[in-house]
């Protein structure tokens, strides 16, 4: 048998004790940081709350875009999808329909308001498209833009 003064002895003192727990607390704070950090980049502008009013406003966004609000930055190019929009505008209309009778007062007035601006947006821009295809001297209107330096429209196959 080992004599007790050849077995090692852990010694631990106070300050070992308090540096360690020192340690710890700033691992946690240095977590919860993260963790905080985290959350803010999520709820700070990369991502939208989910809610009823952001599912509305991003349906509404994609039918806009197809109505041509937005240029692409690298060409210039105004495009207009009407299918896309319509489809969007169908979902508008079915979400209205699937919802009715839950939705709140500010709710279903937004929501009304959204498809009446779409549907007239959808109409004027329709009507624009086909008073370029009869104008005197254009066969095609997405074709008369091809070299022009001003916003086009291009109308997808």
């Amino acid at each position: 048998m080992p004599d007790d003064d050849t077995i090692p002895k852990i010694q631990v003192d106070s300050d070992w004790k308090a540096q360690a727990q020192a340690e710890k607390e700033r691992l946690i704070k240095i977590e919860k940081e993260n963790e905080a950090a985290r959350a803010d980049n999520l709820s700070g502008g990369e991502l939208p709350e989910a809610s009823f009013r952001t599912l509305v406003g991003t349906l509404a966004s994609q039918a806009i875009m197809g109505l041509g609000a937005m240029a692409d930055p690298k060409t210039g190019r105004v495009i207009i999808d009407l299918e896309s929009s319509q489809f969007s505008i169908d979902m508008l209309q079915v979400l209205e329909e699937k919802t009715k009778g839950n939705l709140s007062d500010e709710e279903k007035d937004e929501m009304t308001q959204v498809l009446s601006e779409l549907r007239g947006r959808f109409v004027q821009v329709t009507q624009m498209i086909a008073k370029q295809a009869h104008a005197p001297g254009v066969a095609n209107p997405a074709a008369s833009n091809v070299k022009d330096s001003g916003p086009k429209i291009i109308m997808p196959d």
